[in-house]
């Protein structure tokens, strides 16, 4: 008696690394990457895809769902899923998955790179020597500042990578605070809001989800709180900050500094913010190390190979 052959069709939203669309080519048939995102126009063969893979700041919505009438799995490459249409899918009852954790130790140790960078003025100071205005410490010294220790460190988002943020900063002997949807066993001093999060803090870290309740939670009553003396750090999604708000503290003096990995626009990032005072941006690369990028891959290969092993999800969002 003959097996039944799987048609193992899977379709990409936009290009993949090279070598994970190897491995993906060898264990599937692998369509994509698209044109356009809206399922107008699809590669032949896409309306047999069962599994779609696509990005967390890729917009994948209900005009390319519908297009794929066979589709019973999306994976996110990365740990987002902001841009992706999760409640149609659980309406359409499709599954969900992403690669969370997978970058949350690089994502910790560059947000402790901005802290550091940001509150130490490595930046600034690197550009008052390099313009010559160095002329010796007994003549003339670079501003005095007060470092980490001691510091208290508000984290908004107490999931995999602000665990580990919260566990770098105890090594520089700061106070660990946080603020996040439920309290965790853990022995962190849990805030009961994101303004008295703020209020406490020296150093405000972003490292909740991008969804629509956390849009702009980062405005201008939280900055005011987080005083002249603080420091913000984001390294979660762009929209969670009202980036015009923080111009304005920055503007006015009345926050020390700001340093940003990610926008609400990206890659577009307005004048103001550019020519803010104080400020440290980086173009999203908390989780350009080569372990993150490997285990994000691997994430997504083995959660293919799953699904048409018919094996159990790995981080399957229901």
């Amino acid at each position: 008696m003959n097996e039944t052959i799987i048609e193992k069709n899977v379709l990409m939203v936009r290009m993949l690394p090279a070598g994970l669309v190897e491995q993906l080519t060898i264990n599937c048939n692998l369509m994509g990457p698209l044109t356009l995102l809206d399922g107008s126009e699809l590669p032949p063969g896409a309306e047999k895809t069962e599994v779609l893979l696509t990005m967390s700041s890729i917009a994948t919505g209900r005009g390319l769902i519908d297009a794929l009438p066979n589709l019973k799995l999306v994976i996110c490459y990365g740990s987002g899923m902001e841009f992706v249409d999760s409640d149609y899918l659980k309406q359409k009852g499709i599954a969900l998955t992403n690669a969370a954790g997978s970058n949350a130790g690089s994502v910790a140790e560059f947000a402790i790179g901005q802290i550091l960078a940001s509150c130490r003025h490595i930046l600034s100071s690197d550009r008052f020597l390099r313009t010559g205005e160095w002329r010796g410490n007994s003549v003339e010294r670079y501003s005095i500042v007060s470092g980490l220790q001691g510091k208290r460190i508000g984290i908004y988002g107490l999931g995999e990578i602000g665990v580990q943020i919260a566990r770098l900063a105890q090594a520089f002997n700061m106070e660990v605070g946080y603020y996040s949807r439920s309290r965790k066993p853990v022995d962190y001093l849990y805030l009961e809001s994101i303004e008295h999060l703020a209020e406490w803090s020296d150093i405000l870290v972003v490292a909740a989800r991008g969804t629509s309740q956390n849009y702009h939670v980062i405005d201008a009553s939280v900055l005011r709180l987080l005083g002249v003396d603080g420091h913000l750090i984001n390294i979660a999604r762009g929209m969670l900050v009202d980036e015009n708000a923080l111009c304005d503290v920055l503007e006015l003096g009345q926050l020390a500094g700001a340093a940003l990995d990610v926008y609400e626009f990206e890659p577009e990032i307005s004048a103001r913010l550019r020519a803010a005072p104080n400020t440290i941006l980086t173009p999203h690369v908390a989780a350009n190390t080569h372990s993150a990028q490997e285990a994000q891959q691997q994430r997504m290969l083995d959660n293919v190979i799953r699904y048409f092993a018919r094996s159990p999800l790995i981080g399957s969002a229901w």
